[in-house]
């Protein structure tokens, strides 16, 4: 095996180390109550406009089911082996050297956490506006256009209501919960994820077996043929769905707090992307059942809607409270998980040094939580739920799919590494896995070039950064091997 340069900054004293406070509940409820947040319950308008049929629709679901526990068999199979902070930060690392989990690191900690977590802050805050319709009161817009490219960069208009400013309270609200204790964020979790998982199950219920006014017309089931659009809209529908099912890996960033994680990492990857993928499917059938297909498409609370539209605007609201609760505590487990990746970089010297460091009480990555809300506030307060996922995904599913690739080199170049589980169906389910993310992160950057080219050059901006890192800690006195 080719040698590798390990770069490790030589540690002064004694460092506190993060607690293996996550137990099989807690576990479960991060990967559950990740996936089960906004995107539920306001995606599956996104995807009826996107695909145009039901069939299309299903399709999506169906797919980005089996996409995402593909994913969480391999990531089952890293987090027991790598049980480390910072997940693909520490499985690229691992796999192909430390550049690679760097730049993981760095969109994931500059561009990824942050929109991901504000949107779900906005999603949050949308679920208010049907509560309180004065939410969405447009404070101040700015019209954003650059002379010479309006035919390339369409006009802007920025548009600055109430649900800015409410999304960075809810942000700071979280991010102090988590700083106080893993334990506490893991408590907190568990009884959040119950009650948005209730809430989803009522509305099903109210769906399926409440009594309901007589049928609407009927809904485009089936395209009249198969072509290259279908596909584009299958492919746009698949990108929202994979958005709501997003989720399954951050029990990963974690791992280093897993309790007994030989064990906990595979149930709770694969019970919880199993348990998502039923519920979000009756979800979606119980949505169609109530709603012609073109409400849904147009619908902005779309499960306030289906209860109104079956009990009344009274049971709507309590559904609603629910939801606020559900974004809650998919906000909560982002910002658990989402600090350990800025924390565990900056612990080996390569990143801004003001997110290292353990509370000496809390036993918390305390700056990184913080400087973690700081960047999704920013965020919150300049983009909407929209713009904000379609910032993430493209990111993402770039680094998903290398850390998969990386479990296929570390097979090859480390077959003696221990590994308490292995990926089921290993090669085909991991490469699966793979193809599918390339089809993905191609087809979203055809679709949106600009917004894509943005992110790969914010991606690319900490090129530099890791270079003036690097060299300080080459300066050091250290231990390396070569």
């Amino acid at each position: 095996m080719a040698a590798r340069e390990v770069i490790t900054a030589t540690p002064t004293e004694k460092r506190l180390e993060l607690v293996r406070g996550l137990g099989a509940w807690a576990s479960g409820a991060i990967v559950v109550g990740t996936m089960i947040g906004t995107g539920i319950f306001l995606k599956p308008a996104e995807m009826a406009r996107e695909g145009r049929f039901v069939s299309v629709v299903f399709a999506a679901w169906i797919v980005g089911a089996i996409l995402s526990l593909f994913g969480a068999l391999a990531y089952a199979e890293l987090g027991a082996m790598i049980p480390e902070a910072g997940g693909e930060y520490a499985y690229l690392r691992r796999g192909f050297g430390p550049v690679w989990g760097f730049l993981f690191g760095w969109m994931h900690s500059i561009v990824g956490r942050p929109s991901s977590t504000s949107s779900i802050a906005a999603g949050l805050v949308r679920f208010l506006g049907f509560l309180l319709p004065v939410v969405a009161t447009p404070i101040f817009t700015l019209h954003i256009a650059i002379p010479g490219l309006t035919t390339w960069l369409k006009p802007y208009d920025f548009v600055f209501t109430w649900a800015q400013p409410l999304a960075v309270l809810w942000l700071a609200i979280m991010t102090g919960v988590n700083y106080l204790g893993v334990r506490l964020g893991g408590a907190v979790q568990v009884f959040l994820t119950a009650i948005k998982v209730i809430s989803v199950v009522i509305v099903i219920g109210v769906a399926f077996f409440a009594p309901t006014s007589s049928p609407h017309t009927p809904d485009p089931i089936w395209p009249a043929s198969l072509d290259a659009g279908i596909l584009g809209a299958f492919l746009a529908a698949l990108a929202a769905a994979l958005w709501a099912y997003d989720g399954w890996e951050d029990l990963n960033l974690v791992g280093s707090e897993v309790q007994d994680p030989q064990r906990n990492f595979p149930r709770a990857l694969v019970g919880g992307v199993s348990l998502v993928a039923i519920i979000y499917l009756l979800f979606s059938a119980a949505c169609l059942k109530v709603l012609p297909f073109d409400a849904v498409a147009t619908s902005q609370h779309i499960a306030s809607d289906v209860v109104a539209h079956v009990v009344g605007r009274g049971a709507a609201t309590w559904i609603t409270l629910a939801m606020v609760i559900s974004a809650i505590g998919s906000m909560n487990s982002s910002v658990l998980s989402g600090a350990r990746v800025p924390y565990a970089m900056a612990r080996d010297g390569i990143y801004f040094k003001i997110a290292d460091g353990i509370h000496p009480k809390f036993r918390t990555p305390g700056r990184a939580l913080i400087f973690q809300g700081v960047l999704a506030s920013l965020m919150a307060l300049t983009g909407t739920f929209e713009e904000l996922t379609n910032l993430f995904i493209f990111a993402g599913w770039i680094f998903y799919g290398l850390a998969v690739v990386a479990l296929f080199r570390m097979r090859r170049t480390e077959p003696n590494l221990p590994r308490p589980y292995r990926c089921w169906g290993y090669p085909w389910v991991p490469g699966l896995f793979v193809a599918g993310a390339l089809a993905l992160t191609v087809n979203i950057w055809i679709d949106r070039p600009v917004r894509c080219s943005i992110g790969l050059l914010l991606i690319l901006a900490g090129l530099p950064f890791y270079r003036h890192w690097r060299a300080k800690i080459l300066a050091q006195p250290r231990d390396a091997t070569l």
